[in-house]
C-alpha cells in the first residue's frame, strides 16, 4: 500500500509511515485533528519539506539518533528522514503531549513504525529490481 505525501517540498517530500499491517497510525491521528490544528502542522511540514533544516527548538526537537518530532502546542508528530529514499521525511505516528518529556514509549513506537516501513519499502524496491 503506498505511502500518503502530505507535502512535496523542494528539498523534501513529506509522508506518513506505514506499519506492516498497512495501517497509518500518523493518518489517523492527523484526519483527527482540527483544522486549525492540521494547519499548524502543515506550516511545519512546509518549513522542513522546502527548506531542509529548522531552527527553532519551540517548533522542531530533537529526540536523538535521528528521531525528531514536529511541535505544536502539546501535539507532537515524530520524524525520521527515509534510509531507502533519498529526501523523504517519514512521520511515524502523532500524539498529545502530557508531560515536559516526550516518553520512551512514544519513541520506541515511533522506531518502531519506522523500522515497518522501512522494511516494505526495501522490499519493494527489490521487487521492482527483480522485474
Amino acid at each position: 500500500m503506498a505511502r500518503r505525501v502530505v507535502y512535496p517540498g523542494a528539498k523534501f517530500a513529506i509522508a506518513f509511515a506505514r506499519e506492516k499491517s498497512g495501517a497509518c497510525p500518523a493518518c489517523e491521528f492527523f484526519d483527527r485533528l482540527s483544522l486549525l490544528d492540521k494547519a499548524k502542522l502543515m506550516a511545519l511540514f512546509r518549513i522542513a519539506a522546502d527548506h531542509g533544516a529548522f531552527y527553532n527548538d519551540q517548533k522542531f526537537g530533537d529526540l536523538k539518533n535521528g528521531l525528531f518530532e514536529f511541535k505544536s502546542d502539546q501535539i507532537r508528530m515524530p520524524f525520521a528522514y527515509a534510509r531507502n529514499e533519498r529526501g523523504l521525511i517519514l512521520i511515524t505516528h502523532g500524539f498529545i503531549k502530557k508531560k515536559d518529556k516526550t516518553s520512551k514509549q512514544e519513541i520506541t513506537r515511533a522506531w518502531r513504525i519506522y523500522e515497518e516501513d522501512q522494511e516494505q519499502s526495501k522490499a519493494a524496491i527489490v521487487r521492482k529490481a527483480a522485474r
